[in-house]
């Protein structure tokens, strides 16, 4: 399954606003490449398990798009000249050691499952995905997107996808597709702030910080902690994402706006993470982690869904009193996803038929 960092409507805003002809070509073919993508199944190319330990390696695409291309970098060998082949390296293993150390899932399928990237993807592309198999980097636009190799969240982001596909298997449309980009951009900040030995008061809660080029009004593609802050400009827009349901966007573009309303999931993990303090990769990425493998969610799980199953798990972690129930309960009836009077008890007694957002006139993001 095809899933790319960069929303097609933020490419499509970004072929209208675009003065350069030449630059809204680049857009306009970026987005039919993506749109050929999407519509077919992972190519056969099914990376060899791993021996034992992490097993990395980086191939240049040579702006071709031949997938992987040419081997430049593997596991254990020294950084080369090409710094995006060391990103590329380096933020696949802190995603796989995110994975390993903190939660024992020997790497991506959890049976140690070799991490294949390409960097030079193509000319021009300003993406990068996860194709069902590897991961898939550009060099950018070079007029609002640098090299996609930059962000370790955003790696850790792609690499996730992969992660769900191998567990729930979140459908990729409405209220599940949001589920499995917010799930992404949780464990993709998490691969950073451990990277970086990040408290949750430490971290910038940022997906993508680093990735927009000097002169654009903004931080990063995404906020976890603010919804709908991250960027304001001429050429991108201003960020969509919602920060609670009475922002959902009810929309056909974007799959349902799964890019769009996961600010609303995003959200909720960051104020449990917030509210425990300490390590978001310790008991809020537990209760997160535990809930996505648990093998009980549906592929077409809605965010209440979610959240009840979040409960369940904290409270069969720390306790019907603890700390971190309270924490998870209190975040989701913030973000207005459970009401004040949602207990575990109704939960587990409910049926859990999908809630229904609120309806707000179509968007084209």
């Amino acid at each position: 399954m095809f899933h790319s960092i960069i929303p097609p409507y933020l490419l499509e805003q970004l072929e209208r606003s675009a003065s350069d002809p030449s630059l809204r070509a680049r857009y306009r073919q970026s987005l039919q490449h993506d749109a050929v993508l999407r519509s077919r199944p992972a190519a056969g190319r099914e990376p060899a398990a791993a021996a034992g330990g992490r097993q990395r390696s980086v191939y240049d695409a040579e702006n071709g798009t031949d997938l992987p291309g040419t081997l430049v970098r593997a596991e254990g060998d020294d950084p080369v000249q090409d710094q995006t082949v060391n990103q590329a390296y380096e933020g696949t293993g802190a995603t796989w050691t995110l994975y390993k150390e903190c939660f024992g899932r020997d790497s991506i399928d959890g049976a140690g499952l070799a991490l294949i990237s390409t960097v030079h993807y193509d000319r021009g592309y300003a993406n990068a995905f996860w194709d069902g198999a590897q991961m898939v980097f550009g060099d950018g636009d070079g007029e609002v997107f640098g090299n996609f190799t930059a962000s370790i969240d955003v790696t850790g982001h792609e690499l996730t996808h992969g992660v769900t596909q191998y567990t729930a298997n979140l459908a990729y449309d409405g209220q599940s597709g949001a589920l499995n980009e917010s799930i992404s951009d949780v464990f993709g900040s998490l691969a950073k702030q451990y990277a970086l030995g990040q408290s949750a008061a430490d971290a910038d809660w940022l997906i993508g910080a680093g990735l927009l080029l000097p002169g654009v009004q903004g931080v990063a593609l995404r906020s976890m902690k603010a919804p709908g802050t991250a960027y304001d400009d001429p050429r991108l827009g201003k960020d969509p994402q919602p920060a609670d349901m009475s922002g959902y966007v009810d929309t056909e573009d974007d799959n349902g706006g799964v890019h769009i309303n996961s600010g609303i999931p995003n959200r909720a993990f960051y104020l449990v993470a917030a509210e425990l303090g300490g390590n978001a990769y310790d008991d809020a990425g537990k209760i997160w982690y535990d809930t996505l493998t648990s093998g009980d969610l549906s592929e077409s799980a809605t965010f209440k869904d979610f959240a009840e199953a979040t409960q369940a798990t904290a409270r069969s972690l720390f306790g019907d009193d603890s700390t971190q129930l309270a924490a998870v309960t209190k975040s989701w009836q913030t973000v207005g996803v459970l009401d004040d009077q949602t207990s575990l008890m109704d939960a587990a007694k409910s049926s859990l038929e999908p809630s229904t957002p609120p309806s707000l006139p179509p968007t084209d993001g």
